[in-house]
């Protein structure tokens, strides 16, 4: 290990901080992509393969739409303990700390990691998994690793623009954790990182 995993965390951080700030959300997300691109054609801890990061035009992701931003309260949801084992972390452990009801997608079960730090986890697949995105689903927050769009106490930012693929849809050498049944929903996300323009 070295300290070049640190140094893609914090730009990931940094990078994020910027996204919250930012007053115009597509804007914000123009920034978001370009960054993005960056880090993976360019960082020595791209979720990309070596000898594939040469050439490669870094995340595919669609045009902001801002019908697919929201703020959103947490909704009560039936407390629930889920354990997801992966091939490199053995077993992560999460909480079901609620739920949120997005408007024209369905309901998001909200996780919180239980591991050393915690942090809220809310992955999701929709119909387009395996048609215009990843099969096993993406990720729309994940705070242990700087994937946070912000809210307050009582509300989180939802921007499904901001959807991205989990490492393991770049090289199997990555073991994600997926979506569970309560992150699945029936609608399409046609926003997001995409597997092909």
């Amino acid at each position: 290990m070295s300290l070049t995993l640190l140094d893609w965390r914090r730009q990931v951080f940094d990078l994020y901080r910027e996204v919250r700030a930012a007053a115009d959300p597509s804007a914000a997300h123009v920034r978001w992509c370009d960054a993005r691109r960056e880090l993976f054609r360019h960082h020595p801890d791209s979720p990309l393969p070596p000898e594939g990061r040469v050439g490669h035009p870094g995340p595919i992701v669609a045009t902001y739409d801002p019908a697919f931003r929201f703020e959103l309260p947490l909704e009560v949801a039936e407390p629930e303990e889920l354990e997801i084992p992966t091939s490199t972390d053995g077993v992560v452990a999460f909480a079901r700390i609620g739920r949120l009801d997005v408007p024209a997608i369905g309901t998001l079960d909200v996780w919180w990691l239980r591991g050393y730090g915690g942090g809220l986890f809310v992955p999701f697949k929709d119909e387009t998994a395996g048609v215009t995105s990843y099969g096993g689903g993406r990720y729309l927050l994940d705070t242990v690793k700087g994937a946070d769009l912000g809210g307050d106490r009582t509300r989180l930012v939802v921007d499904l623009n901001f959807a991205y693929n989990p490492s393991c849809a770049y090289s199997p050498i990555w073991s994600c954790p997926l979506p569970p049944p309560g992150n699945v929903v029936a609608a399409a996300v046609p926003v997001g990182e995409q597997t092909r323009g």
